[in-house]
């Protein structure tokens, strides 16, 4: 009886090395024990622009319209909806002065769809900062932004952040105010409907989405250091995405330009510090591919600190290493590649459009009206994405 507990000791040890070098949330999410002392709030504007703090609600608040205040040319605020218990999501829209004949793309930067992933939050208002304040002085800054409309929602899930007190962050978890994981709450074609309804977030999001058409954005998590790009609902073996390669040179310069400024950055996964989301491990219903899917931009999903709830007192040393990478992915959005030629495929309704991927044969979709199967055998190889009159269709089997 000793030796078989001693072997099954052994063996759950080996599992948990093993586990930890994946995503935390693949495991049923731990909240991380910090001290008060690691979480100082900012109950001032002036508290929060020494930039050693997290923000109490309506310090977030007052920053966000304070940076429209003062830079009433350059930014705009936008809602993008309320939470379940009615705090705002808000977006930033910050767009240069210059007058330009060019068709300048959306970027979309959004953190903190589990609340207690904290320093993305951070991140984002020092960002809002950092680009408002160098326009005019930094030829880098002031030529992104003329060149890009640049969107950024701190906070996507403020019932979390502020649980139950809008004036602390302690007591932040990964729900929103109904207990609902908004990271499983896209709609996904790939995998089964959502486990919840669609939450109040989710839906704004959606929506916002929709309205703006983003050609790339990333949304910000924290747990572990790694850029995770699509796809999330299966591996790059059984599927990658068509824009693998490009990813990868997106990525190893993100995390290239971090090591810059600290050498052991972004190793908690792998030493390349990036990696396809179902090769770290599948799920199905996140915003990545949804926005991937759905909307045809691309997104991933950057994790930016080992610790969700990073202590106040190393948000700058954090800020410090990944600021120069965060800007410059900004800039990616110029050499985004194109979405795939849009085709109406000979054999199907015109209303059906294809977008060709790497299946062949019959595929089950689920209309509005009804449940059919198209048969694809003539057409070019792919995973194919279909739309009836603009509105995507759900794909029920391959």
């Amino acid at each position: 009886m000793k030796k078989t507990v001693t072997i099954l000791f052994l063996c759950l040890v080996a599992f948990g090395t093993q586990a930890q070098h994946f995503r935390p949330d693949a495991f049923p999410p731990q909240e991380e024990p910090l001290a008060p002392k690691s979480l100082t709030m900012a109950t001032t504007l002036d508290e929060m622009y020494q930039w050693n703090r997290y923000p109490t609600y309506g310090v977030y608040l007052e920053m966000m319209n304070h940076f429209v205040e003062t830079y009433p040319d350059l930014c705009h605020l936008d809602t993008i909806g309320t939470s379940v218990n009615g705090r705002l999501i808000l977006s930033l829209v910050i767009v240069g002065t210059a007058t330009t004949d060019i068709v300048r793309p959306n970027f979309f930067y959004s953190s903190t769809i589990h609340g207690d992933e904290l320093t993305g939050f951070y991140f984002m208002l020092r960002l809002c900062d950092t680009l408002l304040s160098s326009y005019g002085s930094s030829t880098d800054i002031t030529n992104l932004l003329d060149r890009v409309n640049v969107y950024i929602n701190p906070l996507a899930n403020p019932d979390g952040t502020y649980l139950n007190d809008d004036n602390t962050v302690a007591n932040s978890i990964r729900y929103n105010a109904r207990m609902v994981d908004l990271n499983r709450n896209y709609p996904n074609p790939f995998g089964a409907d959502p486990l919840d309804d669609i939450q109040p977030e989710t839906q704004a999001m959606i929506d916002y989405a929709n309205l703006h058409h983003f050609v790339m954005s990333a949304n910000l998590h924290g747990g572990s250091e790694v850029m995770n790009y699509p796809w999330d609902s299966f591996t790059s073996s059984e599927r990658p995405h068509e824009q693998s390669d490009w990813w990868k040179a997106v990525c190893q310069r993100f995390v290239d330009t971090c090591r810059l400024y600290n050498q052991r950055a972004y190793r908690s996964v792998n030493r390349e510090g990036y990696i396809a989301g179902g090769d770290w491990y599948v799920i199905y219903n996140g915003r990545q591919d949804y926005f991937n899917y759905y909307h045809n931009t691309l997104e991933l999903t950057m994790e930016v600190s080992n610790t969700k709830k990073l202590p106040t007192e190393q948000l700058s040393r954090y800020w410090n290493f990944q600021s120069h990478s965060l800007i410059n992915y900004i800039k990616e959005v110029l050499n985004a590649p194109q979405p795939s030629h849009v085709e109406v495929a000979p054999c199907l309704p015109a209303n059906f459009r294809v977008y060709p991927n790497p299946t062949r044969g019959k595929v089950t979709i689920e209309t509005p009206e009804d449940i059919r199967t198209l048969d694809l055998t003539n057409q070019p190889s792919g995973l194919y994405l279909f739309r009836i009159e603009g509105q995507p269709v759900k794909i029920l089997k391959l």
